[in-house]
């Protein structure tokens, strides 16, 4: 997963918010709740020194998406009385948090957006399709494409052999011309949102069609259930395609553990944070890989403002800059990863990483 959305976190040197809430609205007095957590979330911040314009800044904001149905969560990010960052979480967290500290702490934001699969979902029949493309992590289409071409002849009829030859090649070709145009709206999607998968449902003689024409595409073509006949058939659609995305999402971790084990053998990578923490001072990460925190989370480290990729167990090697702190270890890896410009993995446990941190080197 790249990485540059969470570049505009660390534009500012003074200490940043980060908040993140459970603003499910699928729950009685879903407001009521959600306030309650954020007020409780904003005196754990003032009482952490958080100044007054950021938490105003903050104010303006937290609420989550109201028309999103099902679970959800938030993470907001503020400083210096700006706002810096605000994103919809797919799964709220397992506890609010807010935090007060020399650099953010978007962990649990780039976990969550590391699972989620920018993607073309489509609803294709007979007579045209339905076809929305859903950047990563998005609640609500960043493309959405609707289009009916012709009916006349769709239907095939019985008739005599030299009729019924006639109007059945009429048939086909007015499939084939809907799919035709709908294959194009496909592509317009897949570059708009970046995706990675397309998601059909419907008619199998129209996906089939909708395959020929799709060239290249097509191997990034995934059958799920469901279609475009009515809202129970969309809504099943809906259902299905986050089933398979999720799938999606596993089996390419598991990729991506497989290509990590194969490097570390081949002494293309590195594990550990020692190890780690020097290859991405150097610029030398091309994919850092990290496990959900957990005693990870107290190892402390040392960078500065000046040279926020430098990391140092021990503060005498940084020197006499006065710009030097002190933050856990997986907040400044995660932030010498962004400013490196190198993407990110998680890997689930148990895994053989020290540390739970790994890199994939570049070269």
């Amino acid at each position: 997963m790249e990485l540059s959305f969470l570049r505009p976190l660390y534009t500012e040197g003074a200490p940043v918010a980060s908040v993140y809430l459970d603003t499910t609205r699928a729950v009685p007095d879903a407001d009521e709740r959600i306030a309650t957590r954020w007020r409780t979330a904003r005196r754990t911040l003032a009482e952490q020194g958080a100044d007054d314009a950021t938490l105003e800044a903050l104010d303006a904001t937290v609420g989550g998406v109201p028309d999103l149905s099902g679970p959800q969560g938030e993470a907001l990010f503020a400083a210096d009385g700006r706002l810096l960052g605000a994103f919809t979480l797919t799964e709220p967290p397992a506890a609010d948090r807010a935090l007060w500290t020399p650099v953010p702490d978007p962990l649990l934001l780039a976990f969550d957006r590391d699972h989620q699969v920018p993607h073309v979902l489509v609803a294709v029949d007979r007579e045209g399709a339905d076809v929305e493309g859903y950047p990563a992590a998005a609640h609500e289409p960043a493309f959405r494409r609707t289009f009916n071409g012709s009916t006349l002849h769709i239907t095939r009829v019985r008739a005599g052999a030299e009729a019924q030859a006639s109007f059945h090649r009429r048939t086909v070709n007015v499939w084939s011309e809907n799919t035709e145009q709908a294959a194009q709206d496909v592509r317009d999607a897949v570059d708009a949102v970046d995706a990675e998968v397309i998601l059909v449902a419907g008619d199998p003689k129209a996906f089939g069609l909708l395959r020929d024409h799709l060239g290249p595409l097509a191997e990034r073509l995934v059958k799920v259930g469901g279609g475009r006949t009515d809202a129970q058939a969309r809504a099943a659609l809906r259902e299905a395609a986050d089933t398979a995305l999720h799938e999606i999402s596993a089996e390419s971790h598991r990729d991506a553990l497989r290509q990590l084990e194969s490097a570390l053998d081949g002494d293309q990578a590195l594990q550990g944070i020692p190890a780690v923490k020097e290859a991405l001072a150097e610029g030398r990460v091309d994919t850092l890989y990290m496990a959900p925190p957990t005693a990870t989370q107290d190892v402390p480290l040392f960078t500065s403002e000046r040279n926020p990729r430098a990391l140092a167990t021990d503060r005498a090697a940084l020197g006499d800059d006065p710009t030097v702190f002190e933050a856990p270890a997986p907040l400044l890896l995660l932030r010498a990863a962004v400013l490196g410009d190198a993407s990110f993995s998680e890997i689930q446990p148990p895994t053989r990483c020290t540390d739970g941190v790994a890199a994939l080197l570049r070269y």
